[in-house]
């Protein structure tokens, strides 16, 4: 069976039909839509025009996977899509306004042109379902959780998903009886504490700006901080909001939300790019901590995304700071190679680099839907 992976974004479609057999049978992806430059009108024609390369290359799909970034507490599991589920989906809206949206007029254009075939929405937030109270309760007013849905959701939830299944079988062990933390590292970043396949714990909270350092988010800062701007620096909410997510992280403190630039710069002496470094290793080995006391035992460390995948000095960096946890990482396996593979010393937790497979993961969650209808 093929599926076809939409992910909508407010101006792209980025499309993939994912064989669980036989892998990526056709990638596209549609950029400035509905902007001046070339780009499809709106989602309708971007899908319009995918339709139109699936049929002259006469590739059937059999079901149509969504990504959703947030669910809220409405949708914990991939679900077959109806008239009901969009207007839960609509009404999660709030709790995500720059993602929910684009994800709806994605779903809307490909059943609309695609009306046939079964259409699954697949959350980001639902892999985090299983967080207990203790985890994703804030410390703020009763009403404001029961009122306006004030809690930490977690993000990622595809790719933590899919690494720690993989890691389960690299390792050959059933991942029911693993204790793993999850590191997603790219211009959005996360980390998750997995217990037996359960997440139990992760990084990023109501929305996606909380936590790890990112490329142009700050991650965690003190709420002071908001006020602190608005207060003395003459700034707007809706200027701060935009400097934390669009402006800060490496961007903010390096100039570049590029870790490829941040590492040569840092290398060549630049005070600058070594700070943000030294940030974001901080950061990301005190996370990596916390989840291991949370688990009681670290039996792996997966790193995964753009800079997991690919930035030996991150890695190095983050497992030298947590000697404390028996982790030992083997240099030549960690600077050398590419791809999927096993970076530790031998000996204390395993230390993994697992290449994140979000669509495949989409695709799979479609299929079982489908199989349980």
């Amino acid at each position: 069976m093929k599926v076809l992976v939409l992910n909508a974004g407010s101006s792209s479609l980025k499309a993939e039909v994912v064989g669980l057999a036989d892998g990526r049978v056709l990638t596209r992806l549609y950029e400035r839509i509905g902007e001046d430059g070339g780009g499809p009108a709106d989602h309708p024609a971007a899908v319009e025009d995918l339709l139109g390369v699936l049929r002259a290359e006469q590739i059937n799909v059999d079901a149509v996977g969504h990504r959703v970034v947030h669910g809220g507490e409405a949708f914990t599991a991939p679900v077959l899509i109806d008239d009901d589920v969009v207007a839960g989906i609509e009404a999660q809206v709030p709790l995500a306004p720059l993602h929910n949206p684009a994800n709806l007029a994605g779903i809307r254009a490909a059943m609309t042109a695609l009306p046939d075939v079964p259409h699954v929405a697949v959350f980001d937030t639902a892999f985090h379902a299983t967080l207990p109270p203790a985890a994703y309760r804030y410390a703020v007013p009763q009403a404001w959780y029961e009122q306006h849905g004030v809690r930490r959701y977690g993000f990622h939830g595809t790719s933590h998903a899919y690494v720690a299944r993989r890691a389960a079988e690299m390792l050959g062990r059933p991942l029911a009886e693993l204790k793993l933390v999850t590191a997603h590292l790219g211009n959005g970043a996360s980390v998750c504490a997995v217990d037996g396949g359960i997440s139990v714990d992760t990084s990023m909270g109501l929305g996606p700006l909380a936590g790890l350092v990112m490329g142009t988010r700050s991650g965690d800062v003190d709420p002071t901080v908001v006020f602190h701007m608005v207060n003395e620096g003459g700034m707007t909410l809706d200027e701060v909001d935009h400097a934390l997510n669009r402006s800060s992280g490496l961007k903010g403190l390096a100039g570049s939300n590029d870790m490829r630039d941040v590492e040569e710069a840092a290398a060549a002496g630049d005070e600058a790019a070594t700070l943000a470094l030294d940030v974001l290793v901080h950061r990301l080995a005190g996370y990596v901590g916390a989840y291991a006391t949370t688990l009681g035992r670290l039996d792996a460390l997966v790193f995964t995304a753009g800079i997991g995948e690919h930035s030996a000095l991150v890695r190095r960096r983050v497992c030298e700071r947590l000697g404390v946890l028996g982790v030992g990482l083997h240099d030549a396996a960690n600077d050398g190679g590419a791809g999927e593979r096993r970076i530790d010393a031998g000996s204390g937790p395993a230390i993994l680099v697992v290449p994140t497979d979000e669509e495949h993961e989409i695709a799979r969650q479609t299929l079982e839907v489908l199989d349980e209808a």
